[in-house]
């Protein structure tokens, strides 16, 4: 990652807390334009609360206190005013695929219809170019007026992908997404996302410390809530600066 990268995220001393339990505490880090970003680290080291907190979802916890600050473009998050349009500029795709029970076709136009009328072309463009960025085109052009729900793990889940796309997001946030997924499935999803960092900002978490060492960019170490690095990705996985980091990527614990 050069300097002259811009960054696209910036996250400042952000902490979190789940009534007295502490699932952050005073992360710093910068994520740029168009790099894929990967996030390590054990169960409860606040991997996927961070991600919550960057688009907000963390709202949704009752229990939930936020500290410090998330700027999107330099903007504060917290300032955005219209929360669903800040989930469309940062979109989000989960471990579990979950497709509505619809056609594939109207999977992917459902995001896009909530805003504006398409016109017949224009969906078909999308559903094509969505389709063809998240590696499943070929597998499903001839039956795009079929459940989606009859399709593989693996392909509801670049089915997820594509729904994401089809909203025009800035940021694609990516929690786990291949740790149901067989080896083939999960080559198409990795992919994809190196594809996608061409024209979005993507974001990694993953359990998968080899998932990480191949897709990532960069990649930032977890534990306890609390970032221990983040560095060039061949340098955390072969030279990292800190024991803590170490210790985990050659999987002494985990």
């Amino acid at each position: 990652m050069t300097a002259r990268m811009k960054n696209k995220i910036e996250i400042l001393d952000l902490s979190v807390r789940f009534g007295d339990a502490v699932a952050l505490q005073g992360v710093t880090l910068n994520i740029a334009e168009n790099e894929i970003l990967s996030i390590i680290g054990p169960a409860n080291s606040g991997k996927s609360t961070l991600l919550m907190a960057i688009n907000r979802m963390i709202e949704r916890v009752t229990n939930a206190t936020v500290e410090g600050s998330v700027l999107l473009g330099g903007q504060d998050v917290a300032a955005i005013r219209d929360v669903q349009e800040l989930r469309r500029r940062i979109g989000m795709v989960y471990a579990m695929p979950i497709p509505l029970p619809m056609s594939i076709r109207d999977n992917i136009l459902f995001g896009p219809r909530l805003v504006r009328r398409l016109r017949k072309s224009a969906s078909d463009d999308l559903v094509e170019q969505t389709l063809v960025a998240s590696y499943l085109w070929d597998e499903v052009k001839d039956r795009l007026d079929s459940s989606a729900v009859k399709l593989s793990g693996g392909q509801q889940q670049r089915l997820c992908i594509a729904r994401t796309l089809a909203v025009g997001p800035e940021v694609i946030m990516f929690d786990e997404p291949c740790s149901g997924l067989d080896p083939i499935s999960t080559a198409k999803v990795e992919e994809a996302m190196k594809e996608l960092k061409a024209r979005h900002t993507l974001i990694l978490v993953t359990n998968n410390t080899k998932q990480a060492a191949r897709v990532g960019d960069r990649t930032a170490f977890l534990l306890m809530g609390k970032l221990i690095e983040v560095d060039d990705t061949n340098k955390i996985f072969t030279a990292p600066g800190d024991k803590r980091t170490e210790d985990y990527v050659t999987g002494k614990f985990g």
